[in-house]
């Protein structure tokens, strides 16, 4: 008969792994969980989701008949908008409508509260904590979930937050309105400051001549010329008429003379005017210019005027080119302006589900459980090699 097994005693190095094991494992997760979930303050989450998206209009047909096309925008609009969320700029405009500190100091809860004296860098790492930014690539589409210890500074946040990448959205569409109308812009005002000149190139013209276009004052001068000859003929042939009945002398004769003498020097100053122009206002005085005097030649008043014509018609042609050109390129630019499109509302949280007291604790436990074990194979492999 063999003989009975001796009782297996509990050895020191037993004790002292199960010691370790509760000092390593037990006391630290119940640290943990006494922390969860009595120390740590419950966080309320609020979510929001939107996309960049492009407001393409058709032809005026399809806008008679109420068609619009909505697509979405380039992928760098959402990337610099996914960008901007996370970043410091955006923790100041937050800021400045919402106290932050306020909201997520809590002496309480060292662990998962905001530190009383951060500054910006500090508030911005807590906040990428307490605000994670999912972006969808594919489809374009952007959620944001806001973390905070009150529901309503939760939904505060998140609207703030959309509200703020509102304006980022409308202030890049403004850009990329002005960059496309830049240079159909710098066109319209130079054309605009080249038809101000020809008018008053123009202007300063019939001012200095008195004469408002030379083309009908001269049809008006060719007019009374033609009078002048009727009158002329007239004149003539009524001192034939004297002569054959009359001496020379018969005072009836010498008043025909005079006036055909009259007429025939309001002719030749008439035709002079067409070679000459006289001092200014001259040409309503009727009286015959003196060759003398500061002249410029009809014609050339009439190259100046038909130069400064076709000056002002190019000038207003160019105008109304760059006009078209700029109310065309505006009109593209509205055509692809962008705009925040929300999907998702921020919503109104009412059941805390942050922290995760149930995840953190399996992970905490698993952590030190496999910490443990390792230190113990170790200890082991060491104590066989002696």
């Amino acid at each position: 008969m063999p003989p009975a097994a001796r009782r297996s005693s509990l050895k020191t190095r037993h004790v002292v792994l199960i010691g370790f094991f509760l000092l390593w494992v037990v006391a630290p997760l119940g640290a943990a969980a006494w922390y969860l979930y009595v120390i740590a303050e419950d966080q309320y989450a609020s979510n929001v989701g939107f996309s960049v998206r492009t407001e393409e209009v058709g032809s005026a047909v399809e806008l008679l008949g109420g068609i619009t096309e909505l697509s979405g925008s380039s992928s760098s609009d959402t990337d610099i908008l996914y960008e901007y969320i996370g970043s410091q700029n955006m923790v100041r405009a937050i800021h400045d409508r919402i106290d932050l500190r306020a909201v997520y100091v809590n002496p309480d809860d060292p662990i998962f509260s905001l530190g009383e004296d951060a500054r910006i860098e500090a508030l911005s790492s807590y906040w990428r904590r307490m605000v994670k930014v999912f972006y969808d690539r594919a489809s374009g589409l952007i959620e944001v979930r806001v973390l905070a210890f009150d529901p309503d500074d939760a939904h505060r946040i998140a609207t703030a937050i959309f509200e703020e990448s509102t304006d980022m959205v409308n202030e890049l569409s403004a850009i990329a309105r002005a960059d496309a109308t830049r240079y159909a812009r710098e066109e319209l005002d130079r054309a605009i400051e080249r038809l101000k000149e020809a008018r008053t190139a123009m202007t300063d013209f019939r001012s200095r001549t008195q004469i408002v276009d030379p083309s009908a004052d001269i049809q008006g001068r060719m007019g009374l010329l033609n009078t002048l000859q009727q009158q002329l003929a007239d004149a003539l042939i009524e001192l034939d008429l004297l002569l054959e009945n009359s001496s020379p002398e018969d005072p009836r004769v010498v008043r025909a003379r005079e006036r055909v003498e009259v007429i025939r020097n309001r002719i030749r100053a008439e035709r002079a005017r067409f070679g000459r122009a006289g001092e200014e206002g001259a040409a309503d005085t009727g009286e015959a210019l003196s060759p003398e005097g500061p002249a410029d030649g009809y014609s050339t008043l009439v190259a100046e005027y038909e130069s400064l014509a076709v000056d002002l018609e190019f000038a207003e042609k160019s105008y109304l080119s760059a006009l078209a050109a700029y109310d065309s390129s505006v009109a593209e630019a509205q055509r692809q302006s962008r705009y925040l499109a929300a999907y998702l509302d921020p919503t109104i949280p009412e059941t805390p589900q942050y922290p995760r007291k149930v995840m953190l604790l399996a992970l905490a436990g698993a952590f030190l459980l496999v910490s443990w074990s390792i230190i113990v194979m170790i200890y082991y492999s060491l104590r066989d090699r002696r």
